[in-house]
């Protein structure tokens, strides 16, 4: 180890780090906070000069996170800028921003790109570069480690690279940022020594893996496990849906059974940042192996009809009920792409909102958790969620739940809608509710 990076060593040791994060979004503020919260000098960087005035002056922009925990953060020295020039002031720089898939669903790196050339001007010897964001197998090694070349880095000689994807989960309230386990791959065994010195300052278990592509491929294990998984009982549940059987009493009861089965929950398609995303990764790299990657592409099909599904099911029930889909008045009930969290990325119950609008639908709908239509690329709706009251619920010709919040009052629901298409399993078989 040379002398830069030996001082970074040092710097690490002594507690006088300092960690730069890129991207203060669902990933990258939660680790922000936790680094602050045991002691370390963070500043945090993003292109969204709202979210950095926001932070700085105490308020928050993800429901989870309070108020109170920033301004804990902001006395314990978190510093939010829009300036990459700070770059310089950090010692290990960890990535945390998008990567979503193009028109043509392929690796869109835009936005890791960037960031990097942002910091290469200001990047200097003895800093450690920790890219985060999910990616297929090659990225770092391929994409960042050319780019520090080109600017007279090489990592293991005069600064550290690797790779340590993220693993938060909204909502989750049994695992946080600091107990779940950090996998963690290096350019060379020094990389790979410094990336677990710092992360072990903020995370409790880590998990060193013998490369950055090791860890990249790890990630989209984890994601593509579940998406496959996801998609065949989704599949088992249209199945089902077909044979009169109710999918969810299936799987309670195949549940019981003490070794080799665990449940999947189907419902409206998949959502969040990583399981409808990731799995493309891979199958575009795997492409250039001349590998196709059916299994995984199949699943990636089933879950990504799913709303198709929900909707035709949705105008059924309504034809059954003397309507045509054309000119009701449809209330969707959660905009979030899980329960219980304000994350309304890659939701099906956004995709559903845009079919049902598309057949002539007037399309509304109801969560506690995002009071306002969030701005996105390839839909635009100019809504605010409906309050939940007797009179508006009684006003739809139909609701259709697409994220089971527990918020929700479901008696109330029962009791006053005159038709309700229940996605997750969430209500009970009665005349006014159809299973989809």
């Amino acid at each position: 180890m040379n002398e830069a990076l030996f001082s970074l060593q040092e710097r690490i040791n002594s507690g006088t780090a300092v960690v730069g994060i890129y991207g203060l979004g669902y990933v990258g503020l939660p680790l922000a906070l936790r680094f602050c919260e045991v002691g370390v000098k963070v500043i945090g960087f993003d292109i969204d000069a709202r979210k950095v005035d926001l932070l700085n002056s105490g308020h928050s922009y993800i429901e989870r996170l309070t108020p109170q925990c920033i301004d804990k953060a902001l006395t314990q020295g978190l510093e939010a800028t829009t300036d990459f020039a700070r770059t310089a002031e950090a010692d290990a720089l960890i990535i945390c921003v998008p990567t979503p898939l193009n028109s043509h669903r392929e690796p869109d790196l835009s936005f890791v790109i960037n960031t990097v050339e942002s910091i290469l001007p200001h990047f200097r010897p003895g800093q450690l570069l920790s890219l985060e964001s999910t990616t297929w197998p090659g990225t770092t090694d391929e994409v960042l480690a050319p780019r520090l070349a080109n600017h007279g880095f090489i990592p293991g000689e005069n600064c550290a690279l690797v790779f340590s994807p993220e693993r938060e989960d909204p909502g989750n309230t049994r695992y946080g940022t600091h107990d779940i386990p950090k996998v963690i791959g290096g350019m060379t065994p020094s990389c790979l020594e410094l990336g677990q010195a710092i992360y072990r300052l903020a995370i409790r278990t880590l998990v060193p893996v013998s490369s950055t592509r090791t860890a990249e491929m790890t990630k989209l294990l984890e994601n593509i496990h579940r998406s496959v998984n996801i998609g065949l009982v989704n599949e088992m549940k249209i199945v089902a849906d077909k044979m009169g059987i109710d999918i969810h009493e299936v799987i309670r009861a195949a549940a019981t059974k003490p070794f080799g089965f665990t449940p999947y929950q189907p419902g409206p398609g998949l959502g969040g940042h990583c399981i409808p995303i990731d799995p493309f990764y891979l199958t575009w790299k795997a492409k250039e192996y001349g590998i196709n990657t059916r299994f995984i592409e199949l699943a990636g099909e089933i879950n990504h009809y799913m709303p198709h599904w929900v909707v035709q099911k949705t105008a059924d029930a309504l034809n059954d009920h003397g309507k045509a889909v054309k000119g009701s008045r449809i209330l969707v009930l959660g905009l979030a792409y899980k329960k219980n969290i304000d994350d309304s990325r890659e939701s099906p119950a956004v995709e559903i909102m845009e079919l049902l609008h598309g057949k002539g639908a007037l399309v509304d709908y109801a969560d506690p958790h995002i009071p306002c239509f969030p701005k996105k690329r390839d839909y635009h709706f100019d809504l605010k969620s409906i309050e939940l009251s007797p009179e508006n619920i009684a006003s739809y010709d139909c609701l259709v739940l697409a994220t089971d919040h527990d918020s929700f009052d479901y008696e109330q629901l029962l009791n006053q809608a005159r038709l309700v298409i229940d996605t997750r399993g969430r209500l009970p078989r009665q005349t006014n509710v159809v299973s989809a």
